[in-house]
């Protein structure tokens, strides 16, 4: 998806200030938005890269102007209605229109789940279809969907840096849930060729690029 949310390469936005000893949630509500975006995503009936293009799919002018936990609010609410667990009335009233007995998790088991974690990497189903060294093209695809391929490495050539192994596709994960796992790559650019003429002649960037995003150089 070519949003906002994907600012690589993008002049104008000024130097990225570091906040000396940053908190981990500035005000009490970001504390609360975290919390409940968690719990909600354990009642199953979305995914994380459902939640991530929930975040990621508004205009603009509105992802800009929103810091980071507001846009996990506004996520979070769109999964809500789409999912029928929560009306637009009952939104915007706060209340629950009937009771309702949502239990994703026992609170005592939350602190092991989150320790736990889980992972996106499933099983080699073959050999990869490049080798390390090998000259590859990114494909310059514009899709409407959600997609973890920046913008700026479309139709440049790189060079095979890593093999990550495999990995759910987050395209299709994101769109229908199909997982649809496939070779991660770690892809190497020269800036010279991410940035032009003006880019340095030593630097690099790595970008980690799934199968679908990838031709043959």
């Amino acid at each position: 998806m070519n949003g906002a949310h994907d600012l690589g390469g993008v002049d104008g936005f000024g130097p990225v200030l570091v906040e000396a000893d940053e908190p981990k949630f500035h005000a009490p509500w970001e504390r609360r938005i975290f919390a409940v975006t968690l719990a909600a995503g354990m009642l199953g009936r979305w995914n994380i890269d459902m939640s991530r293009f929930a975040r990621e799919d508004t205009d603009p002018f509105t992802y800009l102007r929103s810091t980071y936990y507001e846009q996990w609010l506004r996520g979070l609410e769109r999964l809500l209605v789409e999912r029928g667990l929560v009306s637009a009335n009952e939104l915007a009233s706060g209340k629950a229109a009937a009771p309702t007995k949502l239990t994703a998790v026992p609170a005592e088991r939350v602190p092991a789940l989150l320790l736990k974690g889980s992972t996106a990497r499933r099983a080699d189903a073959g050999p990869p279809r490049f080798g390390l060294g090998e000259a590859v093209r990114v494909k310059n695809l514009n899709p409407r969907g959600h997609t973890r391929m920046p913008r700026y490495c479309r139709g440049k050539l790189g060079t095979v840096e890593r093999d990550h192994g495999t990995f759910v596709l987050p395209d299709s994960h994101a769109m229908t849930g199909e997982e649809n796992p496939q070779r991660c790559y770690a892809v190497r650019f020269t800036a010279y060729t991410l940035w032009g003429g003006d880019a340095s002649t030593t630097d690099c960037v790595l970008v980690d690029l799934w199968d679908d995003y990838l031709d043959p150089a």
